[in-house]
């Protein structure tokens, strides 16, 4: 694997510019010239992954400088790039917009720069002419570490508008490396926390993602994007990809009649909300992942020594969970032994007594409810309680995304003590438990999953 995979960064210059549009159709469109194609995402989103997963037929992964630190964006996108032939990173934000309060840190500026990609701006040009030249000079004179190699304008209106644009343009020397029509949009429907999920619309979102890719190859330049991302050199400091744990090569022998711990991982429509990180690092730390579907699943995969549950959409599932009472049970029943839960957030919601008022799987006394207030942010934790996850003390770097309200907010032995941007009390640890709002990535401290998978092994 070597350190100089062509590599292309999409940003803009605000959101709603465009840019999931252009990265998964030129995603979906370098894949159909029959080229492997590594797609990234700057930042936590996690269901724009699942759409870059269906234009390229790879694990879509996230690249995100705030939650696991600049030192492993380079290792972590060489990790996922492995084997491709180009790599699109899809940016968030603006260009220049991170972390609240924390200069560049976690932009997609920060990241094309850790990356030493180039950049394409993505201009939504639909209400400006001659403007979109000062625009675009602005963006490429910030910050001359960032090298902006063209501009791809969108919601273009006519011809005449197309011309006046590239003139406007020739003057900044930033080529225009594609013109988007201004067309119906793509039919990625949306609701309180963004896109629809993958996981709940397949098949239309495989139709969304061609009409995306249609308009890629109709109004870019494939040819000189692909030109582009050839152009970027080896990665600052040629590290070494990403590993979750040992190669098998290295790992401890275990008795053909001792099996690693069976560790069964919520998915399907209402918990969409994971990073391919965790997976690996639990199989690497010796555990039989095994996934299951709330909505559909009777009971636990059979044999099952430890629970994970991430994020999600409960609220809009709650009565298909809450009808699920086998399940449910089955949960309560693996909690209530003592074995080890990690629930992030929905999973949290899962295990209180009831979402909006219906009853759930009990297993901590607490309530839910969709609340008004949108809580979104990084937030900067220390873990108050031992626990399976994580021992006292364990310091990491998370992400809040929810519209619900949980009461109270944290238990007797809360899960997280808040230290940015506001000190509080979070979460609940009980037995085995560990749940939390709070979203981790788990490549910046892999000591949680192997802590995890060895209570899994001893409980």
């Amino acid at each position: 694997m070597t350190s100089s995979v062509p590599r292309l960064v999409v940003a803009a210059p605000s959101s709603g510019s465009g840019k999931t549009t252009v990265a998964t159709g030129l995603m979906a469109a370098f894949a159909a010239r029959g080229l492997a194609v590594s797609p990234h995402k700057v930042g936590p989103d996690y269901i724009d992954p699942g759409y870059h997963a269906l234009a390229t037929g790879r694990v879509g992964r996230n690249l995100d400088a705030y939650l696991c630190g600049a030192e492993l964006i380079a290792p972590l996108f060489l990790h996922g790039a492995a084997g491709c032939d180009l790599a699109v990173v899809e940016g968030v934000m603006g260009l220049y917009d991170g972390a609240s309060g924390e200069g560049e840190l976690a932009s997609t500026a920060h990241v094309a720069k850790l990356l030493r990609a180039p950049v394409v701006l993505v201009v939504d040009a639909s209400a400006q002419a001659r403007s979109v030249a000062a625009l675009v000079h602005g963006f490429v004179s910030w910050d001359p570490q960032v090298r902006v190699g063209g501009v791809i304008l969108n919601k273009v209106g006519s011809d005449r508008h197309e011309a006046v644009l590239r003139e406007a343009l020739q003057s900044t020397g930033v080529p225009v490396l594609g013109a988007l029509r201004r067309a119906a949009p793509v039919g990625v429907p949306s609701r309180h926390l963004g896109l629809v999920p993958v996981a709940e619309r397949r098949a239309e979102a495989v139709d969304a993602v061609g009409a995306m890719a249609g308009q890629v190859v109709r109004g870019c330049d494939l040819d000189a994007l692909e030109l582009l991302a050839r152009s970027a050199g080896p990665l600052p400091g040629g590290p070494a990809p990403w590993t979750p744990g040992p190669s098998p090569a290295h790992r401890p022998a275990r008795p053909a009649d001792k099996p690693g711990p069976r560790v069964a991982v919520a998915g399907g429509a209402a918990f969409t909300f994971s990073y391919a990180e965790h997976t690996e690092l639990l199989t690497a730390a010796g555990a039989e992942v095994v996934p299951f579907d709330p909505l559909r699943d009777e009971e636990l995969p059979e044999g099952t020594d430890g629970l994970v549950i991430g994020g999600g959409f409960p609220e809009v599932y709650a009565a298909e969970l809450s009808a699920n009472e086998p399940l449910r049970k089955s949960v309560a029943r693996l909690a209530e032994r003592g074995a080890p839960v990690a629930a992030e957030c929905a999973g949290l919601l899962y295990l209180c007594r009831e979402l909006d008022g219906m009853p759930m799987c009990g297993v901590l006394d607490a309530t839910a409810r969709m609340g008004e207030r949108l809580t979104l942010g990084y937030r900067d934790a220390v873990a108050v309680s031992d626990s399976a996850l994580a021992a006292a003390g364990t310091r990491m770097r998370g992400h809040e995304f929810h519209r619900t309200v949980i009461e109270p907010g944290a238990g007797a032995a809360p899960a997280w003590g808040m230290r940015a941007p506001e000190r509080r009390l979070e979460g609940f640890v009980q037995r085995g438990v560990h749940a939390s709002y709070l979203h981790t990535h788990w490549a910046s401290e892999p000591g949680v999953a192997r802590r995890f998978v060895e209570r899994c092994r001893t409980s």
